[in-house]
């Protein structure tokens, strides 16, 4: 008899795949400013599956290799030899750190949220709007949207037209978003409580674009703080009940 194929886990294929793209930018192969190959190309390449390139990308992101440009692909930045601030993934380990977070975003992304109100050009709302679509599209058909809701975040930093606040945003990586590390341990399909609290942090979402859209700055940072702040509320709640 045949002994059984052990499958490697998708995490650990992300991360020899984050291993093999990395030693690729550090060794010139890729240069800062080549586009990536699609993700099509890099799932035929190293036989894995989609779920597993987005998710070595985000982690490339992180450590400010990379970043996506939404509806244009994904790019080089450089070595990884910038600055070396950057929140580790194990960084995220309780809900503790994941609430510490949360108050770094609080005011990060209010201000960010005001500035893009006030600076956003038509090809930033219509990028705002392309990925908050493909947030409820993704929530809709109970797929995993941490990436879509990642982008949606970092199109509002671009949004500001103060580079800064990009990089910034690429360096911490869609990690960020809170459910990221809880959907790991949950199963794809939502449940029915779970889909309800996604409507309503999309409909949070869609005040928030709705107030950029609008160039009302103060409406813009009111409801990312909202926002943010009910994400962290929550997450409270979660740590009070676990305590």
């Amino acid at each position: 008899m045949h002994a059984p194929v052990t499958r490697r886990r998708p995490r650990t294929l992300a991360l020899e795949l984050v291993d093999s793209l990395g030693d690729r930018i550090r060794a010139g192969q890729l240069r800062a400013g080549d586009k990536l190959p699609t993700e099509a190309a890099i799932m035929a390449e190293f036989d894995v599956s989609r779920t597993v390139v987005r998710e070595a990308i985000s982690k490339l992101q992180a450590a400010s290799l990379v970043e996506t440009r939404h509806g244009i692909g994904t790019f080089v930045i450089g070595p990884g030899d910038g600055p070396s601030f950057k929140i580790t993934p194990e960084q995220f380990s309780t809900l503790q750190d994941v609430i510490a977070v949360l108050e770094l975003r609080i005011g990060l992304e209010t201000e960010a949220a005001g500035l893009a109100a006030l600076r956003r050009s038509d090809e930033n709302l219509a990028a705002l709007r392309r990925t908050l679509d493909a947030v409820i599209a993704a929530v809709e058909n109970g797929e995993d949207s941490v990436a879509a809701d990642f982008q949606f975040h970092l199109e509002i930093a671009r949004a500001t037209q103060n580079s800064h606040f990009t990089e910034l945003m690429n360096t911490l990586g869609a990690q960020i978003i809170p459910r990221a590390r809880l959907e790991s341990a949950e199963p794809a399909a939502l449940s029915a409580e779970r889909l309800a609290y996604m409507r309503r942090v999309n409909a949070e979402h869609e005040s928030i674009l709705d107030a950029i859209a609008s160039q009302d700055a103060e409406s813009a940072r009111a409801a990312m703080r909202t926002h943010l702040s009910n994400s962290r509320e929550r997450r409270r709640r979660a740590q009070a009940e676990a305590g």
